[in-house]
């Protein structure tokens, strides 16, 4: 493997790491932040809703903006953004306030999310795209094995607010980043012709693609699993099972290690298997995994060291599940990578905003609704996988 192709995930991973640090960070922080700003849990979890709302509509515009005028010029509007948001968000006085600038945050990071997926698809398809990928999300990885421990030191030491003046720095050091090590891969010929009448054609053509929507679909109930888990885990390992921050980090790093660990294998297992197969088989693998996780616990047995060594298998078969699932969606839509990775981005918030609102109401600081809302979202995608990659004429281009 070449040095320019790791130096290039390792560009485009940390940049894409960006909006999750926003996320992983403050996690350990959520129940420090409802007590200082007066907001109840729910209402500590809208800034969490807010921040992926705006992840998942702004990436509608980021894409065939990209696909108009270029990669980098929509990243430098975006890190920007999010480097304003974070000031706003450390000087927020109530909660409301917060939520506020978690919206405009999430507008920002959202260029980080979909613009490197469609760098991936300018310049790799097939095993190479999902080797890159997979590489991408190796770096990417900094994020939730990192910054959920970072987070607990900072706020221990200084307090939550420090939190979003070390995202904002993170900001500032992306920008350095993207000026000084990344090329422009959509060529000023490859834009001739992309304006919004031909990204309203594409989303189009996307939308009526059954294949596309349904490989979407699969990476975004899965996804939104690991949503449901996010908006949870502090309240239900901090509350309910008595850890620490500190300890809570730890926790969360290695479920974390373990998706992105096993999603090295994507290339190495969709080369000899091919990349449909094995999304078949991580899928099942995933949903058997956490429905037995949902059941026992609604059975009575409250295991913390059971539900962690069950939610680490599972988020492990989950990491062939995503990178394989983006990979296949965009494989047909070359000439609107941008708009391709927007769409399939959008739906995947889309997925992870709705089950997070679904268990909202629910959200007492026990384990049972956050459990029960993984495996609805495990068993759902793994439904979807048979459905959509049920058919050889499917599957055989990309397998």
């Amino acid at each position: 493997m070449s040095r320019s192709f790791f130096g290039l995930a390792l560009v485009l991973g940390l940049i894409s790491a960006v909006g999750p640090f926003a996320i992983d960070m403050y996690l350990p922080a959520l129940p420090r932040i409802g007590q200082a700003l007066g907001g109840s849990p729910g209402a500590v979890q809208a800034s969490l809703i807010a921040f992926f709302i705006a992840l998942g509509l702004g990436q509608v515009v980021y894409g065939p903006v990209s696909d108009m005028v270029g990669r980098k010029r929509p990243l430098y509007f975006g890190l920007v953004l999010f480097g304003i948001a974070s000031v706003g968000c450390a000087l927020a006085p109530d909660i409301g306030t917060l939520i506020a600038w978690r919206f405009v945050q999430g507008l920002g990071a959202c260029a980080g999310m979909v613009v490197p997926r469609a760098v991936v698809r300018d310049l790799h398809t097939g095993t190479e795209a999902a080797r890159l990928m997979s590489l991408l999300m190796l770096v990417f990885s900094v994020s939730p094995i990192l910054a959920p421990l970072t987070g607990s030191l900072l706020i221990d030491a200084f307090g939550w607010r420090a939190v979003f003046w070390a995202v904002a720095a993170t900001a500032v050091f992306s920008l350095v980043l993207l000026a000084t090590s990344l090329h422009e891969t959509r060529a000023p010929e490859e834009r001739v012709g992309s304006n919004l009448r031909s990204a309203l054609q594409g989303y189009g053509i996307l939308l009526a693609d059954r294949h596309f929507l349904g490989l979407s679909l699969i990476g975004g109930f899965g996804v939104a699993s690991f949503f449901a888990y996010l908006a949870n885990s502090s309240f239900v390992l901090i509350d309910h099972y008595g850890l620490t921050p500190r300890q809570y980090s730890i926790a969360f790093a290695a479920n974390a290690a373990s998706f992105i660990g096993v999603s090295q294998l994507t290339a190495r297992l969709g080369q000899r298997f091919g990349l449909a197969a094995m999304v078949k088989v991580a899928a099942t693998a995933y949903a058997i995994v956490m429905l037995l996780a949902a059941g026992l616990q609604l059975a009575g047995v409250d295991s913390l060291a059971v539900m962690l060594a069950l939610l680490f298998l599972g988020y492990g078969a989950l990491g062939l599940v995503v990178p394989a699932s983006m990979v296949l969606s965009m494989e047909a839509h070359g000439s609107i990578a941008g708009t391709a990775s927007a769409l399939g981005g959008t739906l995947h918030f889309v997925c992870g905003i709705l089950v997070m609102a679904l268990l909202t109401p629910f959200a007492n600081g026990a384990p049972v609704p956050m459990l029960v809302g993984i495996a609805a979202s495990a068993a759902l995608a793994c439904v979807l996988t048979w459905g959509t990659l049920r058919r050889p004429a499917l599957t055989s281009a990309a397998a």
